[in-house]
C-alpha cells in the first residue's frame, strides 16, 4: 500500500471512486472536494493549488491531497486530505486530516495503514500532533484513530450537516515508522 499525491495517470480511477460514492450516497471525506468536480483532470489541478499557500483558493488552508492506491493492482482504495493548518471551521469541526475508503474495500484495514502512513507525513510537515475527527457513531472510524493513537477529546455539534463530531488528537512525538 501506498501513499501517492494524486495524478492524472489515475484519471479513471478517480472518476470510479468518485461514482462509487455518488452511487452509495455516502459522504467523501478527506477528497479535496472531489464531490464537486466531474472531470478528473480538473481535480487533479485543484488538489496542486491547494498544496501551495501561494495558490490555495480563497477560504481553504493548504493541504495535500493522497490516493491510497494497492500496490499489486495499483488500484486506489482510499483517499486522504492532511490541512497543514486549521481556519475556525477545521480547528472546530474538521480537524488536519479527513480520509475514506472506497465502499467496496472496507473492512479490510486500510484506513488504519492510510492514517499510520499520514501521521509520517504530518510530522514532515512540522506538526507535533493533529486532530482528526469522526461522526458520532462511526465505528470504524473511531477505531482507526484510537488504533493510530488518537485520544478522545470533546464531541461537538456540527451546525451546516447538523451531526454530532468526536474530536481526537493524536501526539506524534518520536514517528519513525513504529507504533
Amino acid at each position: 500500500m501506498k501513499l501517492l499525491e494524486p495524478t492524472i495517470e489515475y484519471a479513471r480511477q478517480i472518476a470510479a471512486y468518485r461514482k462509487e460514492f455518488l452511487d452509495c450516497g455516502d459522504s467523501m471525506d478527506g477528497t479535496g472536494g472531489l464531490r464537486r468536480f466531474e472531470d478528473p483532470a480538473e481535480w487533479v489541478a485543484h488538489c496542486a493549488a491547494c498544496r501551495d499557500e501561494a495558490t490555495v483558493p480563497e477560504g481553504l488552508v493548504p493541504a495535500t491531497q493522497f490516493l491510497y492506491v494497492r500496490e499489486e493492482d495499483r488500484k486506489i482504495v482510499g483517499m486522504l486530505d492532511i490541512r497543514h493548518r486549521f481556519n475556525d471551521y477545521l480547528e472546530k469541526y474538521g480537524g488536519h486530516i479527513g480520509y475514506s475508503v472506497a465502499p467496496s474495500e472496507r473492512r479490510r484495514g486500510y484506513a488504519s495503514g492510510m492514517l499510520k502512513e499520514a501521521l509520517l507525513k504530518c510530522r514532515a510537515l512540522g506538526l507535533d500532533r493533529v486532530l482528526i475527527t469522526c461522526a458520532e457513531g462511526n465505528e470504524g472510524s473511531r477505531k482507526t484513530i484510537l488504533k493510530n493513537g488518537g485520544v478522545y477529546e470533546s464531541t461537538v455539534y456540527e451546525p451546516d450537516e447538523k451531526e454530532m463530531l468526536e474530536r481526537y488528537w493524536i501526539d506524534l512525538g518520536d514517528r519513525n515508522g513504529g507504533k
